[in-house]
Formats: C-alpha cells, sequence, structure tokens
C-alpha cells in the first residue's frame, strides 16, 4: 500500500506520524465531529475532501472545506483550549485521513517547528476564508453567492456538472431551498448555468 503523501518537508515528522498513525477510510457523508465532543486526535486529509458547518436548530452554514494536505483548524483550537468542539465536520466524498493523536503533539510541536508553522499557516487561511463568506454575505446578491459556491465546488470535486440538491445548497448557504430554486432558474435564464441529466453544469 503506498504512503499517504504528508505536507512536511521533515522526514523525520512524517516518519513519526507513519508509525504513531494509520489511515483511517471514511466513507462519505460520513459525520467526524459534533458539538460537545472532545478532541482526542486531529485528521490530517491525505485524499478526498472533508467540510466543516456551524449549525442552529433551523440553519447550518459552511464554514470551510478541508482538502488533502490540510487539516481542522477548529479541532486544533478546542484541543489547545481543552475545550469541546464546536463544529460539525462531515466527509463530502470518500476520504482518506491521518487521525493526528493529540498526546504527540506537545512533543511534536517541541520538536518539530515545522507543524507549528503548518498549523499557523492552516488559521491564516481559515480566517481569510471566514472574511470571504462575511464579505459574501454582506455584499453579495444570492445569485452571486451560490454561483461562486457552485463553481468552488466543481473545483474541489473535480467535477462538471455536479450532482447537487437544491436542498444541500441551501443548507450550506444558510439559506431556503424554495429562495436557491429561484436564483437557480435565474442563473440558468442568465446562461451561467445548465441543468443536465447528470447535475448542474457551470457553463
Amino acid at each position: 500500500m503506498p504512503q499517504p503523501n504528508l505536507p512536511f518537508s521533515s522526514s523525520a515528522l512524517n516518519t513519526e506520524i507513519l508509525q504513531k498513525t494509520e489511515p483511517v477510510s471514511i466513507p462519505a457523508h460520513t459525520e467526524i465531529l459534533r458539538p460537545g465532543q472532545y478532541i482526542s486526535s486531529i485528521p490530517l486529509v491525505t485524499k478526498g475532501l472533508l467540510k466543516v458547518i456551524t449549525k442552529t436548530e433551523e440553519k447550518e452554514l459552511l464554514l470551510y472545506y478541508i482538502e488533502p494536505q490540510q487539516s481542522c483548524i477548529m479541532s486544533y483550537l478546542a484541543y489547545s483550549q481543552n475545550s469541546p468542539s464546536q463544529i460539525f465536520a462531515y466527509s463530502e466524498e470518500p476520504s482518506e485521513v491521518m487521525l493526528l493523536p493529540v498526546s504527540e503533539l506537545p512533543k511534536w510541536s517541541v520538536d518539530y517547528p515545522e507543524l507549528n508553522r503548518w498549523f499557523m499557516s492552516l488559521f491564516t487561511q481559515r480566517y481569510t476564508d471566514l472574511l470571504d463568506t462575511i464579505h459574501h454575505i454582506l455584499f453579495n446578491t444570492l445569485d452571486v453567492r451560490v454561483y461562486d459556491y457552485l463553481k468552488e465546488k466543481c473545483r474541489l470535486l473535480q467535477t462538471n456538472p455536479i450532482k447537487i440538491s437544491h436542498r444541500q445548497i441551501a443548507e450550506e448557504l444558510g439559506t431556503a431551498r424554495e429562495v436557491v430554486s429561484r436564483v437557480i432558474k435565474k442563473l440558468e435564464y442568465t446562461e451561467k448555468l445548465e441543468n443536465t441529466k447528470t447535475g448542474i453544469k457551470i457553463v
């Protein structure tokens, strides 16, 4: 079995991770983490795609995706503060992850400064993503948000057209399915999208 592709240049750190963890295969649409759980390991994605969302009783909002060679910064923050998770994490497609045991992180952080720099770069990236999300919500119309969301989804899943329901789009953008359906029709009318037998296609 080929070794997972890890994001670190330090061969010693890669060796430690491979010795102390095992690749875990996760089926698509599997819940990995929910609010209230304490963190025993932090996922490092080597294949596939995870998504992180926040929920209320009525709505949910997509926070960010975790691509290969990335990890969940919200899980890392919960671990570092010894506090329970505040987010949900799901596999968006069949995925493989290395579960970094938090019991090893203090030692690895001292022995391998690259690990700290990696987590800090992820934090910076997620902060930028959050600012982009706020900008979209405050300043962009919903048709722009839906179109940009679908373009990014196609990029992440490397497919166009994309098989996705109006309900899922609405849930991840924190709006109503009926509203999304109207927006999709508008985007079709302006020839930015096309509904096909295999899904929604970015034109």
